[in-house]
Protein backbone atom coordinates (compact mmCIF):
# COMPACT_ATOMS: atom_id res chain seq x y z
CA UNK A 1 0.00 0.00 0.00
CA UNK A 2 1.66 3.56 -1.25
CA UNK A 3 1.61 6.18 1.20
CA UNK A 4 -1.37 7.99 -0.73
CA UNK A 5 -3.13 5.14 -0.33
CA UNK A 6 -2.88 5.23 3.20
CA UNK A 7 -4.18 9.08 3.66
CA UNK A 8 -6.78 8.67 1.30
CA UNK A 9 -8.17 5.52 3.27
CA UNK A 10 -7.49 7.17 6.89
CA UNK A 11 -9.24 10.18 5.98
CA UNK A 12 -13.36 10.20 7.07
CA UNK A 13 -15.87 10.95 4.59
CA UNK A 14 -19.04 12.47 5.91
CA UNK A 15 -23.05 11.59 4.77
CA UNK A 16 -22.36 15.13 2.13
CA UNK A 17 -18.94 14.14 0.74
CA UNK A 18 -17.03 16.93 2.20
CA UNK A 19 -14.54 15.08 4.13
CA UNK A 20 -16.25 15.92 7.15
CA UNK A 21 -18.80 13.70 9.58
CA UNK A 22 -21.71 15.31 8.46
CA UNK A 23 -20.66 18.49 8.23
CA UNK A 24 -22.24 20.89 5.57
CA UNK A 25 -20.00 21.92 2.84
CA UNK A 26 -19.11 25.86 3.08
CA UNK A 27 -21.63 27.62 0.51
CA UNK A 28 -18.97 30.62 1.03
CA UNK A 29 -15.57 31.65 1.77
CA UNK A 30 -14.55 32.14 5.33
CA UNK A 31 -14.55 35.54 7.19
CA UNK A 32 -17.04 38.78 6.61
CA UNK A 33 -19.18 38.43 2.91
CA UNK A 34 -18.98 41.64 0.92
CA UNK A 35 -21.74 43.65 0.26
CA UNK A 36 -22.52 44.01 -3.50
CA UNK A 37 -24.10 47.22 -3.17
CA UNK A 38 -21.10 48.34 -0.66
CA UNK A 39 -18.95 47.27 -3.02
CA UNK A 40 -20.23 49.29 -5.89
CA UNK A 41 -20.23 52.28 -3.79
CA UNK A 42 -16.73 52.02 -3.15
CA UNK A 43 -15.95 51.67 -6.55
CA UNK A 44 -17.86 54.79 -7.46
CA UNK A 45 -16.05 56.45 -5.04
CA UNK A 46 -12.52 55.72 -5.66
CA UNK A 47 -13.07 55.37 -9.53
CA UNK A 48 -9.97 55.30 -11.14
CA UNK A 49 -8.16 55.80 -8.45
CA UNK A 50 -4.89 53.82 -7.82
CA UNK A 51 -5.86 50.48 -5.38
CA UNK A 52 -2.17 50.85 -3.88
CA UNK A 53 -1.39 49.60 -0.09
CA UNK A 54 -0.22 53.21 0.82
CA UNK A 55 -3.51 55.33 -0.66
CA UNK A 56 -5.71 53.16 2.55
CA UNK A 57 -5.76 56.07 4.63
CA UNK A 58 -6.56 58.34 1.51
CA UNK A 59 -9.52 55.85 0.58
CA UNK A 60 -10.45 55.92 4.03
CA UNK A 61 -10.72 59.33 4.25
CA UNK A 62 -12.59 59.56 1.20
CA UNK A 63 -15.72 57.14 2.68
CA UNK A 64 -15.45 58.99 5.83
CA UNK A 65 -16.09 62.58 4.16
CA UNK A 66 -18.98 61.11 2.10
CA UNK A 67 -20.92 58.69 4.67
CA UNK A 68 -19.62 60.49 7.89
CA UNK A 69 -18.30 57.53 9.39
CA UNK A 70 -16.46 53.99 8.27
CA UNK A 71 -19.13 51.21 8.29
CA UNK A 72 -18.25 47.44 8.29
CA UNK A 73 -19.59 46.76 5.11
CA UNK A 74 -17.39 49.65 3.70
CA UNK A 75 -14.56 48.18 5.35
CA UNK A 76 -14.87 44.90 3.84
CA UNK A 77 -16.00 46.49 0.14
CA UNK A 78 -12.41 48.65 0.83
CA UNK A 79 -10.86 45.78 1.60
CA UNK A 80 -11.60 43.43 -0.82
CA UNK A 81 -11.63 46.05 -3.89
CA UNK A 82 -7.54 46.65 -2.89
CA UNK A 83 -7.12 43.14 -2.33
CA UNK A 84 -6.01 43.40 1.36
CA UNK A 85 -6.81 41.46 4.49
CA UNK A 86 -9.61 42.85 6.39
CA UNK A 87 -7.59 43.00 9.62
CA UNK A 88 -5.17 44.95 7.95
CA UNK A 89 -7.71 48.00 6.92
CA UNK A 90 -9.71 47.41 10.54
CA UNK A 91 -6.07 47.95 12.47
CA UNK A 92 -5.74 51.35 10.20
CA UNK A 93 -9.27 52.27 10.46
CA UNK A 94 -9.48 52.10 14.70
CA UNK A 95 -5.55 53.74 15.06
CA UNK A 96 -6.56 57.15 14.05
CA UNK A 97 -8.87 59.54 15.67
CA UNK A 98 -10.49 61.15 12.56
CA UNK A 99 -12.12 58.00 11.13
CA UNK A 100 -15.36 56.48 12.83
CA UNK A 101 -15.88 53.17 12.77
CA UNK A 102 -18.50 51.55 13.04
CA UNK A 103 -19.35 47.64 14.07
CA UNK A 104 -22.03 45.60 12.46
CA UNK A 105 -25.21 45.98 14.55
CA UNK A 106 -24.09 49.43 15.84
CA UNK A 107 -25.55 52.62 15.34
CA UNK A 108 -23.85 55.25 13.42
CA UNK A 109 -22.78 58.31 15.17
CA UNK A 110 -24.93 61.81 14.40
CA UNK A 111 -24.63 63.24 11.37
CA UNK A 112 -22.94 66.26 13.03
CA UNK A 113 -19.83 65.83 15.24
CA UNK A 114 -18.90 68.88 17.44
CA UNK A 115 -15.01 68.44 18.90
CA UNK A 116 -14.61 70.48 21.99
CA UNK A 117 -10.56 71.54 22.55
CA UNK A 118 -9.22 70.51 25.45
CA UNK A 119 -5.50 70.72 25.63
CA UNK A 120 -3.60 73.57 27.56
CA UNK A 121 -4.61 76.65 25.94
CA UNK A 122 -8.19 75.97 25.58
CA UNK A 123 -8.66 74.53 29.34
CA UNK A 124 -7.17 77.58 30.32
CA UNK A 125 -10.15 79.04 28.41
CA UNK A 126 -12.70 77.69 29.78
CA UNK A 127 -13.26 74.37 27.19
CA UNK A 128 -14.45 72.13 29.49
CA UNK A 129 -17.28 74.21 31.17
CA UNK A 130 -18.16 74.82 27.62
CA UNK A 131 -17.97 70.93 26.96
CA UNK A 132 -20.38 70.34 29.62
CA UNK A 133 -22.72 73.18 28.23
CA UNK A 134 -22.66 71.66 24.52
CA UNK A 135 -23.34 68.17 25.82
CA UNK A 136 -26.02 69.59 27.96
CA UNK A 137 -27.49 71.57 25.00
CA UNK A 138 -27.57 68.87 22.27
CA UNK A 139 -27.96 65.34 23.72
CA UNK A 140 -27.54 62.76 21.18
CA UNK A 141 -29.34 64.79 18.51
CA UNK A 142 -25.55 65.93 17.63
CA UNK A 143 -22.50 64.07 18.76
CA UNK A 144 -20.15 66.14 21.05
CA UNK A 145 -16.72 64.68 22.41
CA UNK A 146 -13.38 66.41 23.54
CA UNK A 147 -10.67 66.31 21.26
CA UNK A 148 -6.51 67.42 21.32
CA UNK A 149 -5.15 70.29 20.06
CA UNK A 150 -6.64 71.77 16.79
CA UNK A 151 -3.19 74.01 16.28
CA UNK A 152 -5.30 77.18 17.07
CA UNK A 153 -4.05 78.10 20.43
CA UNK A 154 -3.85 81.84 20.32
CA UNK A 155 -7.98 81.92 19.60
CA UNK A 156 -8.99 79.80 21.94
CA UNK A 157 -11.16 78.16 22.94
CA UNK A 158 -11.80 75.71 20.12
CA UNK A 159 -14.53 74.15 18.87
CA UNK A 160 -14.67 72.28 15.23
CA UNK A 161 -17.90 71.83 13.85
CA UNK A 162 -17.48 69.07 11.22
CA UNK A 163 -14.23 70.04 9.94
CA UNK A 164 -14.92 73.94 10.44
CA UNK A 165 -13.29 75.79 13.63
CA UNK A 166 -14.63 78.21 15.67
CA UNK A 167 -12.24 80.34 17.33
CA UNK A 168 -13.08 82.03 20.64
CA UNK A 169 -16.13 79.68 20.63
CA UNK A 170 -19.13 79.96 22.99
CA UNK A 171 -22.58 78.00 23.02
CA UNK A 172 -23.93 80.62 20.90
CA UNK A 173 -21.04 80.32 18.07
CA UNK A 174 -20.82 76.61 18.41
CA UNK A 175 -25.04 77.13 17.92
CA UNK A 176 -24.46 78.96 14.91
CA UNK A 177 -21.75 76.70 13.19
CA UNK A 178 -23.93 73.79 13.88
CA UNK A 179 -26.76 75.22 12.04
CA UNK A 180 -25.07 76.01 9.17
CA UNK A 181 -23.33 72.56 8.88
CA UNK A 182 -20.66 73.93 6.24
CA UNK A 183 -17.99 71.82 4.90
CA UNK A 184 -14.03 72.84 4.85
CA UNK A 185 -13.65 75.42 1.91
CA UNK A 186 -10.52 76.51 0.31
CA UNK A 187 -8.87 79.22 2.19
CA UNK A 188 -7.27 82.28 -0.09
CA UNK A 189 -3.57 82.29 0.21
CA UNK A 190 -2.34 85.14 1.29
CA UNK A 191 0.06 85.11 -1.14
CA UNK A 192 -1.12 83.57 -4.60
CA UNK A 193 1.20 81.85 -6.99
CA UNK A 194 0.57 84.88 -9.37
CA UNK A 195 1.15 87.33 -6.79
CA UNK A 196 4.40 85.51 -5.44
CA UNK A 197 5.88 84.94 -9.07
CA UNK A 198 5.92 88.65 -9.77
CA UNK A 199 7.65 89.41 -6.89
CA UNK A 200 10.48 87.05 -7.65
CA UNK A 201 9.24 83.78 -6.44
CA UNK A 202 10.80 80.67 -7.93
CA UNK A 203 13.61 82.56 -9.35
CA UNK A 204 15.85 80.85 -6.86
CA UNK A 205 14.53 77.45 -7.71
CA UNK A 206 14.79 78.41 -11.77
CA UNK A 207 18.94 79.01 -10.80
CA UNK A 208 19.33 75.91 -9.63
CA UNK A 209 17.17 73.63 -12.26
CA UNK A 210 18.76 75.76 -15.06
CA UNK A 211 22.64 74.69 -13.36
CA UNK A 212 23.22 78.37 -12.34
CA UNK A 213 23.48 76.66 -8.82
CA UNK A 214 25.45 74.15 -7.61
CA UNK A 215 24.23 71.67 -4.87
CA UNK A 216 27.56 72.08 -2.78
CA UNK A 217 26.89 75.52 -3.16
CA UNK A 218 23.53 75.79 -1.36
CA UNK A 219 24.29 73.03 1.44
CA UNK A 220 27.00 75.56 2.30
CA UNK A 221 25.01 78.62 2.46
CA UNK A 222 22.67 76.80 4.89
CA UNK A 223 25.10 75.30 6.63
CA UNK A 224 26.77 78.86 6.84
CA UNK A 225 23.99 80.23 8.47
CA UNK A 226 23.46 77.26 10.93
CA UNK A 227 19.67 76.65 9.95
CA UNK A 228 18.04 73.90 11.86
CA UNK A 229 15.23 71.81 11.92
CA UNK A 230 12.55 74.17 13.46
CA UNK A 231 10.03 71.21 14.04
CA UNK A 232 11.80 70.67 17.35
CA UNK A 233 14.79 68.10 17.08
CA UNK A 234 16.95 71.54 15.88
CA UNK A 235 19.10 69.24 13.88
CA UNK A 236 21.41 71.01 11.36
CA UNK A 237 19.52 71.28 7.74
CA UNK A 238 22.80 70.90 5.91
CA UNK A 239 24.51 68.41 7.90
CA UNK A 240 21.10 66.15 6.78
CA UNK A 241 21.45 66.95 3.25
CA UNK A 242 24.78 65.60 3.28
CA UNK A 243 23.39 62.69 5.01
CA UNK A 244 20.57 62.02 2.53
CA UNK A 245 22.86 62.95 -0.54
CA UNK A 246 25.52 60.28 0.61
CA UNK A 247 22.98 57.88 0.80
CA UNK A 248 22.42 55.47 -2.62
CA UNK A 249 19.32 56.40 -5.01
CA UNK A 250 16.67 56.98 -5.41
CA UNK A 251 16.22 58.94 -2.66
CA UNK A 252 12.54 60.81 -1.32
CA UNK A 253 11.57 63.59 0.57
CA UNK A 254 8.84 63.62 3.39
CA UNK A 255 7.54 67.14 4.63
CA UNK A 256 6.13 67.12 8.50
CA UNK A 257 3.39 69.32 8.07
CA UNK A 258 1.92 67.75 11.13
CA UNK A 259 2.37 69.60 14.29
CA UNK A 260 0.21 68.14 16.43
CA UNK A 261 2.37 69.39 19.94
CA UNK A 262 -0.20 71.46 22.11
CA UNK A 263 0.42 75.27 21.88
CA UNK A 264 1.76 74.93 18.28
CA UNK A 265 0.38 76.84 15.29
CA UNK A 266 2.95 78.81 13.61
CA UNK A 267 3.04 76.04 10.46
CA UNK A 268 -0.27 76.83 10.18
CA UNK A 269 0.36 80.84 10.09
CA UNK A 270 3.18 80.40 7.36
CA UNK A 271 1.13 78.48 4.94
CA UNK A 272 -1.97 80.11 5.06
CA UNK A 273 -0.14 83.52 4.55
CA UNK A 274 2.79 82.82 1.88
CA UNK A 275 2.42 78.99 0.55
CA UNK A 276 4.72 79.63 -1.95
CA UNK A 277 7.69 80.43 0.03
CA UNK A 278 7.66 77.08 1.58
CA UNK A 279 6.63 75.35 -1.90
CA UNK A 280 9.87 76.55 -3.26
CA UNK A 281 11.94 76.13 -0.47
CA UNK A 282 10.67 72.36 -0.47
CA UNK A 283 11.41 72.09 -4.16
CA UNK A 284 14.85 73.36 -4.22
CA UNK A 285 15.52 71.10 -0.82
CA UNK A 286 14.03 67.85 -3.19
CA UNK A 287 16.31 69.48 -5.74
CA UNK A 288 19.58 69.61 -3.56
CA UNK A 289 18.97 65.51 -2.33
CA UNK A 290 17.59 64.62 -5.78
CA UNK A 291 14.75 63.13 -4.11
CA UNK A 292 12.20 62.12 -7.12
CA UNK A 293 9.43 62.55 -4.84
CA UNK A 294 8.19 64.29 -2.22
CA UNK A 295 5.19 63.45 0.43
CA UNK A 296 3.76 66.35 2.27
CA UNK A 297 1.99 65.11 5.41
CA UNK A 298 -0.69 67.77 6.33
CA UNK A 299 -2.55 67.95 9.52
CA UNK A 300 -6.41 66.88 9.05
CA UNK A 301 -6.88 69.96 11.39
CA UNK A 302 -6.50 72.22 7.98
CA UNK A 303 -9.00 71.14 6.01
CA UNK A 304 -8.85 74.83 4.10
CA UNK A 305 -5.21 74.82 3.67
CA UNK A 306 -5.39 71.13 2.21
CA UNK A 307 -7.95 72.31 -0.26
CA UNK A 308 -5.66 76.00 -1.04
CA UNK A 309 -2.59 73.52 -1.15
CA UNK A 310 -3.86 71.31 -3.98
CA UNK A 311 -4.72 74.31 -6.21
CA UNK A 312 -1.48 76.35 -5.64
CA UNK A 313 0.73 73.06 -6.18
CA UNK A 314 -1.32 72.75 -10.16
CA UNK A 315 -0.13 75.88 -10.78
CA UNK A 316 3.64 75.59 -9.75
CA UNK A 317 3.25 71.87 -12.05
CA UNK A 318 1.25 73.53 -14.72
CA UNK A 319 4.45 76.74 -14.93
CA UNK A 320 7.13 73.55 -15.36
CA UNK A 321 8.51 74.30 -12.04
CA UNK A 322 8.66 70.91 -10.67
CA UNK A 323 10.61 68.36 -13.37
CA UNK A 324 12.93 67.18 -11.05
CA UNK A 325 10.36 65.63 -8.68
CA UNK A 326 6.53 64.61 -7.94
CA UNK A 327 4.75 66.15 -5.03
CA UNK A 328 2.21 64.22 -3.25
CA UNK A 329 -0.01 65.95 -0.69
CA UNK A 330 -1.08 63.22 2.04
CA UNK A 331 -3.94 63.68 4.71
CA UNK A 332 -2.57 62.91 8.43
CA UNK A 333 -5.74 61.62 10.47
CA UNK A 334 -5.62 62.57 13.87
CA UNK A 335 -2.87 61.30 15.74
CA UNK A 336 -0.27 63.30 18.12
CA UNK A 337 2.48 60.63 17.03
CA UNK A 338 2.78 60.94 13.13
CA UNK A 339 4.65 63.99 14.15
CA UNK A 340 7.67 61.51 14.39
CA UNK A 341 9.12 61.03 11.59
CA UNK A 342 9.33 57.49 11.70
CA UNK A 343 5.52 57.32 12.24
CA UNK A 344 4.93 59.65 9.75
CA UNK A 345 6.37 57.79 7.26
CA UNK A 346 4.31 54.77 8.30
CA UNK A 347 1.53 56.78 8.45
CA UNK A 348 2.37 57.91 4.58
CA UNK A 349 2.65 54.11 3.68
CA UNK A 350 -0.69 53.21 4.77
CA UNK A 351 -0.31 52.21 7.73
CA UNK A 352 -0.60 52.58 11.78
CA UNK A 353 1.52 55.37 12.80
CA UNK A 354 3.76 53.01 14.89
CA UNK A 355 7.05 54.39 15.65
CA UNK A 356 9.81 52.66 14.07
CA UNK A 357 13.13 51.24 15.95
CA UNK A 358 16.84 52.73 15.26
CA UNK A 359 18.96 52.41 13.62
CA UNK A 360 18.31 52.14 10.87
CA UNK A 361 17.55 56.02 10.35
CA UNK A 362 15.05 57.32 7.79
CA UNK A 363 17.40 58.63 6.16
CA UNK A 364 19.21 55.50 5.08
CA UNK A 365 15.97 53.62 5.22
CA UNK A 366 12.76 55.78 4.97
CA UNK A 367 9.66 55.80 2.70
CA UNK A 368 9.18 52.22 0.98
CA UNK A 369 12.68 51.40 2.15
CA UNK A 370 14.30 54.34 0.53
CA UNK A 371 16.88 56.86 1.89
CA UNK A 372 14.43 59.80 2.76
CA UNK A 373 15.04 63.56 3.76
CA UNK A 374 12.66 64.96 6.22
CA UNK A 375 12.03 68.16 6.97
CA UNK A 376 9.48 70.80 8.99
CA UNK A 377 7.48 73.17 7.21
CA UNK A 378 8.96 76.10 8.68
CA UNK A 379 12.27 75.27 7.76
CA UNK A 380 11.86 74.88 4.48
CA UNK A 381 9.65 78.19 4.20
CA UNK A 382 12.89 80.28 5.42
CA UNK A 383 15.43 78.39 2.93
CA UNK A 384 14.70 81.26 -0.27
CA UNK A 385 15.74 84.25 2.01
CA UNK A 386 18.63 82.66 3.73
CA UNK A 387 20.24 81.73 0.60
CA UNK A 388 19.31 84.61 -1.11
CA UNK A 389 20.20 87.14 1.57
CA UNK A 390 22.87 85.51 2.39
CA UNK A 391 23.82 83.90 5.88
CA UNK A 392 25.25 86.83 7.44
CA UNK A 393 21.73 88.46 7.35
CA UNK A 394 20.31 85.44 9.39
CA UNK A 395 23.48 85.44 11.67
CA UNK A 396 23.19 88.74 12.06
CA UNK A 397 20.17 88.72 13.88
CA UNK A 398 19.68 87.08 17.95
CA UNK A 399 20.29 88.24 21.30
CA UNK A 400 22.10 86.79 23.95
CA UNK A 401 24.97 85.50 21.92
CA UNK A 402 22.91 83.42 20.09
CA UNK A 403 22.03 83.72 16.24
CA UNK A 404 18.85 84.13 13.95
CA UNK A 405 15.47 84.20 14.13
CA UNK A 406 12.15 81.94 16.03
CA UNK A 407 8.96 81.97 15.55
CA UNK A 408 7.11 81.03 19.14
CA UNK A 409 3.48 79.67 19.07
CA UNK A 410 2.63 82.39 22.16
CA UNK A 411 -0.75 81.65 23.86
CA UNK A 412 -2.08 81.90 27.27
CA UNK A 413 -2.62 84.43 29.93
CA UNK A 414 -1.13 87.37 27.72
CA UNK A 415 -2.69 90.00 25.81
CA UNK A 416 -1.40 89.53 22.42
CA UNK A 417 -1.26 85.86 21.34
CA UNK A 418 0.04 84.35 18.14
CA UNK A 419 3.21 83.86 16.01
CA UNK A 420 5.52 85.84 17.12
CA UNK A 421 8.55 86.42 14.72
CA UNK A 422 11.56 86.77 17.10
CA UNK A 423 15.40 86.70 17.60
CA UNK A 424 16.97 83.90 18.60
CA UNK A 425 17.81 83.57 22.18
CA UNK A 426 14.96 86.16 23.18
CA UNK A 427 13.72 85.52 27.24
CA UNK A 428 10.56 84.83 28.02
CA UNK A 429 10.20 88.19 30.01
CA UNK A 430 11.52 89.52 27.03
CA UNK A 431 9.05 87.90 24.62
CA UNK A 432 6.27 88.92 26.69
CA UNK A 433 6.93 92.58 27.16
CA UNK A 434 7.89 93.01 23.62
CA UNK A 435 5.82 91.06 21.47
CA UNK A 436 2.86 89.96 23.70
CA UNK A 437 1.69 93.55 24.98
CA UNK A 438 2.15 91.67 28.78
CA UNK A 439 0.03 89.87 31.07
CA UNK A 440 -3.60 89.79 30.94
CA UNK A 441 -5.35 91.92 33.52
CA UNK A 442 -5.79 90.69 36.68
CA UNK A 443 -2.68 88.13 35.81
CA UNK A 444 0.49 87.70 37.38
CA UNK A 445 3.42 85.80 35.73
CA UNK A 446 4.10 82.29 37.46
CA UNK A 447 5.47 80.32 34.81
CA UNK A 448 5.47 79.00 31.29
CA UNK A 449 6.20 75.77 29.02
CA UNK A 450 9.00 76.84 26.37
CA UNK A 451 8.26 74.25 24.27
CA UNK A 452 4.99 72.69 24.22
CA UNK A 453 3.82 70.05 25.90
CA UNK A 454 6.74 68.04 25.73
CA UNK A 455 9.46 70.74 27.27
CA UNK A 456 8.11 71.20 30.32
CA UNK A 457 7.12 73.67 32.74
CA UNK A 458 9.34 76.22 34.40
CA UNK A 459 8.90 78.96 37.03
CA UNK A 460 8.63 82.66 36.41
CA UNK A 461 12.15 82.60 38.05
CA UNK A 462 14.24 81.20 34.74
CA UNK A 463 12.47 83.72 32.37
CA UNK A 464 15.55 85.30 32.04
CA UNK A 465 17.67 82.32 30.18
CA UNK A 466 17.63 83.11 26.65
CA UNK A 467 15.46 80.86 24.41
CA UNK A 468 17.13 78.48 21.84
CA UNK A 469 18.65 74.88 21.21
CA UNK A 470 20.49 74.05 24.22
CA UNK A 471 19.98 76.80 26.57
CA UNK A 472 17.21 75.17 28.36
CA UNK A 473 18.48 71.58 28.69
CA UNK A 474 20.70 72.33 32.30
CA UNK A 475 17.05 72.97 33.39
CA UNK A 476 15.87 69.49 32.49
CA UNK A 477 13.53 71.38 29.30
CA UNK A 478 14.18 72.26 26.07
CA UNK A 479 12.46 75.22 23.12
CA UNK A 480 11.61 72.44 21.03
CA UNK A 481 8.72 73.59 18.44
CA UNK A 482 9.10 77.28 20.40
CA UNK A 483 5.29 76.74 21.29
CA UNK A 484 5.00 78.63 24.62
CA UNK A 485 2.35 78.53 26.96
CA UNK A 486 1.97 81.75 29.72
CA UNK A 487 0.90 80.55 32.69
CA UNK A 488 -0.62 82.88 35.66
CA UNK A 489 -1.31 83.12 39.54
CA UNK A 490 -4.97 82.00 38.67
CA UNK A 491 -3.47 78.29 37.57
CA UNK A 492 -2.35 75.30 39.16
CA UNK A 493 0.45 73.67 38.32
CA UNK A 494 -0.90 70.27 38.94
CA UNK A 495 -3.87 70.59 36.94
CA UNK A 496 -1.51 71.77 34.43
CA UNK A 497 0.54 68.63 34.52
CA UNK A 498 -2.45 66.47 34.65
CA UNK A 499 -3.69 67.97 31.71
CA UNK A 500 -0.50 67.41 29.80
CA UNK A 501 -0.07 63.79 30.91
CA UNK A 502 -4.07 62.83 30.07
CA UNK A 503 -2.87 64.45 26.36
CA UNK A 504 -0.15 61.78 26.23
CA UNK A 505 -2.28 58.77 27.52
CA UNK A 506 -4.86 59.85 24.92
CA UNK A 507 -2.30 60.24 21.86
CA UNK A 508 0.56 56.87 22.93
CA UNK A 509 0.25 54.90 19.98
CA UNK A 510 0.33 51.47 22.51
CA UNK A 511 3.45 50.31 21.13
CA UNK A 512 5.75 49.66 23.95
CA UNK A 513 4.95 49.45 27.31
CA UNK A 514 6.64 51.57 29.56
CA UNK A 515 4.54 54.80 27.31
CA UNK A 516 1.04 52.99 26.98
CA UNK A 517 0.78 51.89 30.62
CA UNK A 518 3.49 54.31 32.43
CA UNK A 519 1.32 57.68 30.97
CA UNK A 520 -2.08 55.36 32.24
CA UNK A 521 -0.68 55.10 35.55
CA UNK A 522 0.83 58.65 36.17
CA UNK A 523 -2.90 60.06 35.40
CA UNK A 524 -4.49 57.49 37.73
CA UNK A 525 -1.81 58.66 40.39
CA UNK A 526 -1.70 62.41 39.81
CA UNK A 527 -5.74 62.59 40.19
CA UNK A 528 -5.12 60.97 43.35
CA UNK A 529 -3.74 63.35 45.99
CA UNK A 530 -1.70 63.77 47.64
CA UNK A 531 1.02 63.09 45.00
CA UNK A 532 3.32 60.09 45.83
CA UNK A 533 6.27 61.58 44.73
CA UNK A 534 8.73 58.48 44.95
CA UNK A 535 6.15 56.65 42.95
CA UNK A 536 5.63 59.13 40.07
CA UNK A 537 9.29 59.70 40.25
CA UNK A 538 10.17 55.54 39.67
CA UNK A 539 7.55 55.80 36.94
CA UNK A 540 8.62 58.62 34.97
CA UNK A 541 12.33 56.75 34.76
CA UNK A 542 10.69 53.94 33.35
CA UNK A 543 9.11 55.85 30.54
CA UNK A 544 12.27 57.63 30.25
CA UNK A 545 14.40 54.77 30.40
CA UNK A 546 12.16 52.15 28.08
CA UNK A 547 10.58 53.98 25.62
CA UNK A 548 10.43 53.74 22.12
CA UNK A 549 10.19 57.22 21.06
CA UNK A 550 9.85 60.88 22.01
CA UNK A 551 6.30 60.62 23.41
CA UNK A 552 7.25 58.46 26.69
CA UNK A 553 10.37 59.71 26.99
CA UNK A 554 9.36 63.12 27.12
CA UNK A 555 5.47 62.27 28.57
CA UNK A 556 7.18 62.51 32.27
CA UNK A 557 8.53 66.14 31.78
CA UNK A 558 5.45 68.17 32.72
CA UNK A 559 5.30 65.98 35.92
CA UNK A 560 8.65 66.17 36.72
CA UNK A 561 9.31 70.01 36.43
CA UNK A 562 6.21 70.70 38.47
CA UNK A 563 7.28 68.48 41.49
CA UNK A 564 10.67 70.29 41.01
CA UNK A 565 9.68 73.88 40.21
CA UNK A 566 6.22 74.07 42.01
CA UNK A 567 6.35 72.30 45.80
CA UNK A 568 4.26 74.98 46.91
CA UNK A 569 0.98 74.25 44.46
CA UNK A 570 1.98 70.25 45.47
CA UNK A 571 0.69 70.80 48.82
CA UNK A 572 -2.54 72.23 47.81
CA UNK A 573 -5.71 70.02 46.56
CA UNK A 574 -6.50 69.63 42.63
CA UNK A 575 -8.74 72.25 41.42
CA UNK A 576 -8.38 72.79 37.61
CA UNK A 577 -10.25 75.42 35.79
Amino acid sequence: MTSTDTLTRSRPTGFDGSGGRGRRARQTPKGRQVDTDALAEIQALLVDRPRRRDLLIEHLHLIQDKYGYLSAAHLAALAAEMKLALAEVYEVATFYAHFDVVKEGETPPPAITVRVCDSLSCAMAGSERLLEDLTAKYGTDVRVIRAPCMGACDVAPVVAVGHVQTFHADVAKVAEAVKKNEHAHAATPGKSFEIYRSEGGYALLKSCLDGARTREEMIKAVDDSGLRGLGGAGFPTGRKWTFVRAEKGPRLMAVNGDEGEPGTFKDRYYLGRDPHRFLEGMLIAAWVVEAKEIYFYLRDEYPELRLMLLEEIEKVEAAGLTPHTRIHLRRGAGAYICGEESAMIESIEGKRGLPRHRPPYVAQVGIFGRPTLVQNVETLFWLRDIITSGATWFTSQGRHNRKGFRSFSVSGRVNNPGVKLAPAGITMRELINEYCGGMQDGHEFKGFLPGGASGGVLPESMADIPLDFGTLEPHGSFVGSHAVVILSDKDDMKAVALNLMKFFEDESCGQCTPCRVGTEKAVKLMEQGPWNESLLNELSTAMRDASICGLGQAAPNPLQSVMKHFPEDLKKPLKGW
